[in-house]
């Protein structure tokens, strides 16, 4: 079971994770600024809100279908061998997190090619709402946008499979996608600032062996188990 430390360390992720975000998401956040129509920026926090919102919801929901899944297999058939499986899983998951993003270690990027299958039927849905004509449209656009390949959200996911169950999982997969937020409003165009401190070398150093630490305190964790 996800203990309360680990729902937390999903918001932690999130926003640990912010140089991922600004390498994947710099396309998005373009054709997203593109996609307002001139006469409405001055409603551009409510369109940005609306994207964010519609995002977090999908990741909310993926995460309540694979904690539920695997809830439901560990009644099953996992037992407690299969439970601790997955536990290292999320610890290894968290360990090549940090590495990608303190810049050491690439093969996160890797991974991130499972999901281009799917990915390539659900890209053209997004087209079909833009250019927006109202705030609300860019809620089902960003839940499209929230199923991009990516690797901090496979790490996130991980932990939704220990979660213990579809709530469990949903909730923290909102947790991670409320760490996001400060990122993709960067993206946005609305914090320079903090775009530019988020993806500083430093940051991105800082949050890779803070999160490389969190991985191996979990792999600990699921070992002692054993």
């Amino acid at each position: 079971m996800t203990t309360q430390l680990d729902a937390w360390a999903a918001l932690l992720i999130g926003f640990l994770g912010a140089g991922h975000c600004i390498a994947m998401c710099g396309g998005v956040a373009a054709a997203f600024s593109m996609a307002i129509p001139t006469t409405q920026r001055r409603w551009q926090w409510w369109y940005l809100l609306s994207y964010n919102a519609g995002r977090i919801v999908s990741y909310s929901l993926a995460g309540a279908l694979v904690g539920g899944v695997f809830a439901s297999l560990a009644d099953i058939s996992l037992g407690k061998q299969g439970l601790v499986f997955l536990r290292l899983l999320a610890g290894v998951m968290t360990i090549l997190l940090g590495l990608y993003l303190a810049r050491w270690w690439f093969l996160l990027l890797r991974l991130e090619k499972l999901g281009n299958g799917l990915w390539r039927h659900l890209k053209p849905l997004a087209a079909r709402f833009v250019p927006f004509r109202h705030p609300v449209a860019a809620l089902p656009f960003g839940m499209i946008w929230g199923w991009l390949p990516c690797g901090l959200v496979y790490s996130a996911l991980t932990w939704s499979a220990v979660s213990g169950g579809a709530m469990e999982g949903a909730r923290v997969m909102a947790l991670f996608g409320l760490g996001t937020l400060p990122t993709l409003l960067a993206l946005g165009g609305l914090a320079g600032q903090l775009r530019h401190w988020l993806n500083h070398p430093g940051f991105r150093q800082s949050s890779g062996i803070l999160l490389i630490c969190y991985g191996l305190f979990t792999l600990y964790q699921a070992f002692s188990l054993l």
